[in-house]
């Protein structure tokens, strides 16, 4: 067993039975579910839409190297420079090669899952120059010294009480200071920030193709200071994030909105072409955009699960998924978590590693139902079980397990050789598969099949 399965275990069990944090995940997700069910009922035809929007992002992944060099061509003449990324080490060097020639000391940065993803604010600490983040959720659990919990939603695990008690432990702000106060003091914080950055960091929610721009969809308006203060705009966006048309986004956004937040629209919807033209006043002197790769070529040229690439990260998996709900994201120990993340992450990371979040799924299907491009995310998940088992990462006792449960429930009379009695006696030879809060079943003394025939 892998040490990260161990503490995947681990974790857990420890959070799973933990009241309090399940009554602030419970919270948070209804008050999503809420409004996510009324911006799913603004659609005539939602199905129509998800079929549109799955047909897109399935032409884009589909001819994904026409696309990306479409807009790699587009972005150019833009007056943009596009840098291709193997890898988090070769983004890195990219971005630190940028901060040097530029001698920047201060970078400010939206909120992009991408940059988490190659732990960008340690690296850019690492050559000296300080990474802000602006986004509220992200600001708050940088400055806890943690990751983000969520896809949308950063902070989802901290209570407004959690979050007043940081900021007066960080800040000297008064105790239990409500959220308007909280904040109106970290808008006033991050203003000054903003007009003292040299570099400004974003991700991109779609790549447009046509027009060699990138697509950035936000509330707070954080992300649209942070390209147009600095002036230096970085832009690092996965290499499935492209979409063929600019005309795609009157669907694409909207949809994202309402699967990820519930609104009709985000308040603030940005697409960025380039640095600024002579006669402009507002925008970059220059623009990078970062293609990044990292394994996702891999996963690719699987012919299973390629699909998950059409992913537009609107977090409406984890909200549905009875497993992030009990567990919680940082059980993961994944950039990304719930099903989403449950299906790329052992692409992304390693699949000996990390095979064994294909299994923290019910199979229920509710993360396939609510996605709105359509991906059979556990579908996928179970192709990943299989390759786990194809590939021999899966541990022998439970290959032999396996098999064990297969030989017996193929006939029935196999289940009835033991009685309840030995199948009890069975049950405590191991530690409880159900954990310390559950107690195992009792079974009957005779099976439901025998019941049923000695009584008719």
């Amino acid at each position: 067993m892998s040490d990260e399965k161990n503490q995947f275990l681990k974790e857990s069990a420890k959070i799973a039975p933990d009241k309090r944090h399940r009554a602030t995940i419970k919270f948070n997700i209804s008050k999503y579910d809420a409004a996510v069910d009324r911006g799913r009922k603004r659609y005539r035809d939602l199905a129509l839409a998800k079929d549109r929007a799955s047909f897109i992002k399935g032409e884009a992944i589909g001819q994904l190297a026409d696309y990306l060099l479409e807009f790699e061509k587009n972005s150019r003449a833009n007056g943009g420079e596009v840098i291709w990324a193997e890898d988090a080490q070769e983004a890195i060097q990219a971005v630190q090669q940028i901060l040097k020639e530029n001698k920047a000391n201060l970078l400010v940065k939206s909120k992009s899952m991408t940059t988490e993803e190659i732990e960008l604010n340690h690296h850019v600490e690492a050559v000296g120059v300080e990474s802000l983040e602006t986004d509220l959720g992200e600001y708050i659990v940088q400055i806890a010294g943690e990751k983000p919990y969520h896809i949308v939603t950063p902070a989802m695990h901290k209570s407004k009480e959690d979050i007043a008690e940081l900021f007066h432990e960080k800040f000297d702000t008064p105790e239990k200071s409500t959220p308007e106060y909280l904040t109106n003091f970290v808008r006033g914080l991050l203003r000054e920030k903003f007009t003292q950055a040299d570099i400004g960091v974003t991700g991109a929610n779609f790549l447009i193709a046509d027009k060699g721009a990138i697509a950035l969809t936000e509330n707070e308006g954080n992300a649209m200071m942070t390209f147009s203060f600095p002036k230096i705009h970085i832009a690092i966006g996965g290499i499935e994030k492209v979409v063929p048309r600019i005309q795609d986004l009157g669907l694409m956004w909207p949809l994202l909105a309402a699967h990820g937040t519930g609104q009709q629209i985000t308040v603030y919807n940005s697409i960025v072409s380039g640095p600024k033209r002579p006669g402009e006043t507002d925008g970059p002197e220059k623009m990078y955009v970062i293609l990044l790769d990292n394994k996702r070529s891999e996963l690719y040229q699987k012919d299973d699960q390629f699909e998950a690439l059409k992913c537009i990260r609107c977090g409406a998996c984890l909200n549905a998924c009875p497993i992030y709900k009990n567990v919680g994201g940082y059980t993961y120990d994944a950039t990304y978590s719930g099903p989403i993340g449950s299906v790329i992450t052992p692409f992304f990371k390693g699949f000996s590693e990390y095979n064994h979040l294909s299994s923290a799924c019910s199979v229920c299907g509710k993360c396939t139902e609510v996605c709105p491009v359509k991906i059979p995310l556990h579908n996928m998940l179970l192709y990943n079980r299989r390759d786990a088992v194809r590939h021999g990462d899966t541990p022998l006792a439970w290959n032999m397990g396996m098999k064990a449960f297969e030989f017996a429930f193929m006939k029935r009379k196999r289940l009835d050789l033991l009685n309840g009695k030995t199948k009890n006696q069975l049950g405590k030879l191991q530690k409880n598969a159900l954990g310390d809060q559950k107690s195992l079943p009792t079974f009957a003394k005779e099976s439901f099949s025998q019941q049923w025939k000695n009584k008719h």
